[in-house]
């Protein structure tokens, strides 16, 4: 008895060996980023385009001092726009991109953000947005603090495309990029509005993401939402 459980001991001892030399060679060191033209948001994401422009206030929430720290090391550039249309509706973009999606470094969802930041997200779903371009799996929020109600549509891709936020697909298509050994890039795209009605709010920043979609080039597209079927 003694003699088996020594046996079983020294099989599993070799296991995570085995499992740790493997992990270790299998470990990707080639970055896609640096394989790619250079990322500049400001560039990328057109200032006007159909009936929104940019407007030079940007609603931006309070961020303690750590948690900008933190954010100055996940991502290596973030853009935040605030656009009005011709009726003085609001629309909040904000984009993060981090060149280095690997499991210290992938970005944070916005459900964790909004509630370090006070708020209480009382509803979230998954959701797709058609576009003329393929269909993008996005994600719907809806946050409250105090009286500001704000209704957010959020994607992230991971490399060169938008993943399905649920279960462990974000995880699975990291690993998808592991085993060709490279470290894929990745968005972080969240478009809010501050509005008591989110089905109102959904269907508006649908219709801004269209029209924005649409006014990039076919590669900036690419970087922002993924390449799309087809």
């Amino acid at each position: 008895m003694k003699l088996a459980t020594n046996k079983q001991a020294v099989l599993i001892g070799l296991l995570l060996i085995v499992v740790a030399i493997s992990a270790a060679y299998l470990k990707p060191t080639k970055k896609l980023a640096d394989s790619m033209p250079a990322v500049n948001l400001e560039k990328m994401i057109p200032a006007q385009f159909g009936e929104w422009y940019t407007d030079p206030v940007v609603l931006e929430p309070i961020i303690s001092p750590d948690r900008k720290i933190l954010l100055s090391k996940l991502y290596a550039q973030t853009l935040n726009r605030s656009y009005l249309d011709g009726h003085g509706t609001r629309i909040m973009l904000s984009i993060a991109y981090g060149g280095d999606q690997s499991d210290e470094m992938q970005v944070h969802r916005p459900e964790l953000c909004y509630t370090a930041q006070g708020f209480q997200v009382e509803r979230d779903r998954l959701d797709n947005l058609p576009t003329k371009f393929g269909s993008l799996p996005i994600k719907r929020l809806f946050a409250v603090q105090g009286l500001r109600a704000e209704p957010i549509t959020y994607w992230i891709t991971v490399g060169d495309k938008a993943v399905v936020l649920k279960g462990m697909e974000q995880k699975l298509a990291q690993l998808r990029y592991g085993l060709t050994g490279k470290v894929p890039d990745g968005m972080l795209v969240r478009v809010s509005s501050i509005s008591a009605d989110d089905q109102d709010a959904y269907r508006i920043q649908d219709d801004f993401v269209r029209e924005m979609l649409a006014a990039m080039s076919k590669e900036d597209r690419a970087r922002i939402a993924g390449r799309f079927e087809g």
